[in-house]
């Protein structure tokens, strides 16, 4: 205890070096004893460290991150066609946009909002008490007031309030899966390590906010607040900057871009038409006004928000949530998952997969905790009463167990230690559970619980017939240790020492976790069981091989991302045996070396980029090197997904392009990092996700290639006319008719166009394709070209022919929207011809958008009120024949040249086909 107030401790302590020193070392350093620091020492330290508190980020306020929002220049645009409106005084135009630009602002006020709560997600990790020894008593204080030099005391079930360096344990186990991404409970001891030992192999450390599931401790506080691991990862969140999606990084290039055109044409065309032509400025002021409302694509934010909301609903369908609406698409453009392994790519459900007995090998099937699977030997399904020293390995796993095996609603779960509980799976698989009445004829006397410093749990039953037995399982090593002989099919046999280990090495080799059983026929020496009855004449029963086995359906989603082009990586704070041998099994970096974080930790970044690209495993992974490793694949131009369920992964999740947290077993931090969340918790979710994603951004890019071909003739008219001096043959007012009234609805219709066939064997898009390529310049000039010629050319031979301005121009505005009903059809397939009945009527949604659009066309015609509003007029049976003939002509046109580039080649040298 220490009496006298410390002003000599410094002011940072080092979070990297305690697990290297000794018990007796790290109390000498922070001036600190068994019986813990003096109350009054604590408040001075409390004052020189500050609280074991996650200190909050700063953030901006509401009003300025709502602000914010509008500062993108596809809003820009948004609001400059809403000037325009009002301008011309069409105010509940002006209103329509004005509602879509707010909009858009409040969703990104939203997922900024939301994104921010990832870091108090991770803050309410942190335990709200712990257990102190102060002045030699036990004190239960709020976890916040702890300071470097405090003993802290656990017990199963608490979790670790701070960065402990152990200094007395017995029998401690702490679950560290979100911390470090270990699947099983750490053993912890008192011992030193290296300084380079991996978070996950410190063993003489405890870290914040992981659980302590069984045994108790004592350990001194060696970091608290900001200076935990825990910290550290909060720490790292708040520098990572949030990633604009490709999909919003293309869109406002393209937005920034076209808006640069539609100025510099307006421009250009304002001072050609007043210097040039002669024409007056207030005449050419209107033209041009009439030229930017039909340049400008106004429904472009709408479509994007509707298409993308679209396919939140269909994910959703999937078990996939998503959090962030742009990211969407962003999982269709991936060319890269980084996949968490545990809970993950397994199921976090350590299962029995081998068992070997002295002359048979069997295998055992089914996976996880629901007791169903067959034993198996060379393929052929057996029981285990046929070979009873399999039957014995068996009821000796069952007993000597302290697990629980629960079922609750279908569901089955294991109470207790997951290694146990795999026992306990394989004792139902095979017919035997504590809970029949054969089972309650062996009783359990008593019980030498597990130590690490023994590795080994024995239990000594009576069997129906009174006979006493000791079963015992633990390390192989020290199992054989124990043994004299081994259990054939014929009774005991000489013990064959190098076979069990040659075995035992097969089995670790593929990344199996080794057990031994073995059994004494033998009652203790004394009433109860002792140590001394654990030395020898042990009978060695079986080896048994347990493993966290990967999900049958994330092996065909691997396959299925590897069919679509997608690398999948591993990323697991686990060992590298086990890493390597569930990626082999998932098909991940088959023949490929596997890196550990530490290897990691020496490269440089360029070096990192390289390895990155190569390597498909990478295990005992810090989070600052799932961190470096998502960092390195983005710089190297990949899209990144990453999965994870850890607060270790919470980082990644946030800095991926997409992140994707799960739902069912991840934590709150992680979700909160995420863009996405699976419901189910499974892999193979993802594989439908990104089907969804492609589907999304194929939709998007057909909307622009309809909407960019009608506005862009619309431009072209208006162009034409003010250079060879025509009379306009679109006025202001009917440009934003077309525009808001058809064009929007028509193009909305894309947006449940459901996925075309063979999206998923297409290879991932390169991260760098620009949003138009040049094949889509090329189909936007034509199709703008045709729709100009048909419109400009029928309303100047209607001049020519004596027609009045007003019906030339209401036939030149119907032959505008008639082009865009024929075009809507072209529209749904890029490539593919449409001329089948899938082609003309595979969506529905296009035919009602038509059947709404006709009437729509007819009141902009016949009603008297929109004549007098848009200056049209009525058409003659013969009028309309000339409009649908020019419609008619676009949608042939343009199967034609989807026909020769077929045909030709082009669309496979164009990465289309």
């Amino acid at each position: 205890m220490t009496d006298r107030v410390n002003t000599d401790l410094p002011q940072q302590l080092s979070p990297t070096d305690w697990h290297t020193l000794t018990p007796g070392q790290v109390e000498q350093m922070l001036q600190t004893g068994r019986g813990g620091l003096a109350q009054e020492e604590a408040r001075q330290r409390l004052t020189k460290y500050g609280f074991n508190r996650l200190a909050p980020p700063k953030k901006r306020g509401p009003l300025l991150r709502f602000l914010l929002q509008f500062h993108n220049l596809l809003l820009y645009v948004m609001m400059g066609a809403a000037v325009i409106t009002a301008s011309l005084g069409y105010w509940i135009d002006t209103g329509v946009l004005m509602m879509a630009v707010v909009l858009n602002a409040i969703i990104g006020f939203i997922q900024e909002g939301k994104a921010e709560s990832a870091l108090d997600a991770i803050r309410d990790m942190l335990s709200p008490h712990a257990t102190v020894i102060r002045d030699g008593q036990h004190h239960d204080i709020d976890a916040g007031d702890l300071v470097p030099g405090d003993m802290v005391a656990l017990v199963s079930g608490d979790r670790v309030p701070a960065d402990l360096r152990l200094i007395n344990v017995r029998d401690l186990r702490i679950e560290e899966a979100a911390l470090t991404g270990e699947s099983l409970p750490v053993e912890k001891n008192t011992e030193t390590a290296e300084p380079d030992t991996p978070l996950g192999d410190r063993y003489g450390m405890a870290y914040s906010g992981t659980l302590v599931i069984y045994g108790k401790a004592v350990g001194v506080v060696v970091a608290t607040g900001a200076q935990t691991e825990l910290g550290k990862i909060n720490q790292m969140l708040s520098e990572i900057r949030n990633l604009a999606t490709p999909l919003l990084r293309k869109v406002d290039y393209f937005a920034r871009q076209l808006a640069f055109f539609i100025l510099g044409l307006s421009a250009l065309t304002f001072v050609l038409g007043t210097l040039w032509r002669g024409h007056s400025p207030q005449d050419m002021f209107m033209m041009v006004v009439a030229l930017t409302a039909s340049a400008i694509p106004e429904g472009l934010p709408a479509i994007m928000t509707v298409t993308l909301a679209l396919g939140v609903r269909r994910m959703a369908r999937r078990n996939a949530i998503v959090r962030l609406l742009p990211a969407v698409e962003a999982l269709g453009s991936v060319t890269v998952i980084c996949s968490d392994k545990t809970g993950t790519l397994t199921r976090n459900e350590m299962t029995v997969q081998r068992i070997i007995c002295a002359e048979h090998r069997v295998n055992v099937e089914g996976v996880g905790y629901e007791p169903s699977g067959e034993l198996c030997i060379d393929g052929r399904c057996i029981t285990a009463a046929e070979y009873p020293e399999l039957a014995l390995a068996i009821r000796a796993g069952v007993l000597c167990n302290d697990a629980r095996l629960l079922n609750e609603e279908g569901r089955w779960w294991v109470e207790g230690d997951p290694t146990e509980g795999a026992l306990l799976v394989l004792g139902a698989k095979a017919g035997l559970t504590l809970n029949e009445p054969n089972e309650n004829a062996w009783p359990r006397i008593d019980a030498i619980p597990f130590e690490s410093q023994h590795r080994f749990m024995a239990t000594y039953h009576c069997d129906s017939q009174q006979e006493p037995w000791i079963f015992v399982k633990g390390a192989p090593e020290r199992i054989l240790d124990m043994c004299r002989t081994q259990l054939g099919s014929n009774g005991e046999q000489e013990l064959d020492v190098d076979y069990w280990r040659r075995m035992s090495n097969d089995m670790a080799a593929q990344g199996l976790r080794l057990l031994a059983l073995a059994c004494k026929r033998s009652a203790p020496k004394s009433d109860l069981l002792d140590h001394n009855d654990m030395e020898s004449d042990f009978v060695m029963i079986a080896l048994l091989g347990i493993m966290d086995p990967p999900r049958e359906e994330a092996v065909q989603a691997v396959r299925e991302c590897h069919r679509a082009g997608i690398r999948v990586k591993m990323i697991t704070g686990d060992h590298v045996e086990t890493a390597r041998a569930i990626g082999e099994k998932l098909n991940i970096g088959v023949g490929k070396p596997a890196l550990t974080g530490a290897e990691v930790a020496v490269m440089d970044d360029e070096t990192l980029r390289n390895v990155a690209m190569e390597v498909d495993v990478f295990a005992r992974a810090a989070p600052e090197h799932k961190l470096r490793l998502v960092q390195a694949l983005q710089e190297s131009g990949q899209v990144v997904a990453m999965t994870g369920d850890g607060v270790n992964d919470a980082p990644a999740l946030k800095c991926a392009d997409v992140g994707v947290a799960m739902g069912m077993k991840g934590t709150e931090a992680a979700k909160e990092a995420s863009d996405m969340v699976l419901a189910d918790d499974n892999f193979a979710t993802i594989a439908s996700a990104v089907r969804e994603g492609r589907a999304v951004y194929d939709n998007l890019k057909k909307f622009i290639l309809f909407m960019l071909p009608t506005n862009g003739g619309e431009v072209l008219v208006v162009i034409a006319a003010i250079l060879f001096e025509l009379t306009l043959p679109l006025t202001p007012a009917q440009v934003l008719w077309i525009n808001m009234a058809t064009s929007g609805t028509l193009g909305l219709a894309l947006a449940f166009e459901p996925a075309e066939r063979g999206i998923m064997d297409r290879r991932p898009r390169p991260p760098g394709e620009a949003l138009l390529s040049g094949f889509f310049i090329w189909r936007v000039l034509m199709v703008s070209v045709i729709i100009m010629i048909g419109a400009l050319g029928v309303f100047l031979w209607e001049l020519n022919a004596g027609t009045s301005l007003e019906v030339a121009r209401t036939m030149a505005v119907n032959i505008v929207v008639v082009c865009e009903v024929f075009y809507l059809f072209n529209s749904r397939f890029i490539l593919k011809s449409v001329l089948s009945r899938e082609g003309l009527t595979g969506n529905r949604y296009i035919l009602l958008a038509v059947a709404a659009c006709i009437p729509l066309q007819l009141a902009y015609t016949y009603l008297p009120i929109m004549q007098t509003i848009f200056n049209s007029a009525s058409l003659s049976l013969l009028e309309w024949g000339k409009v649908l003939a020019a419609g008619l002509l676009l949608f042939l046109l343009a199967e034609l040249e989807k026909f020769i580039v077929r045909r030709t080649g082009l669309a496979a040298r164009l990465g289309l086909g």
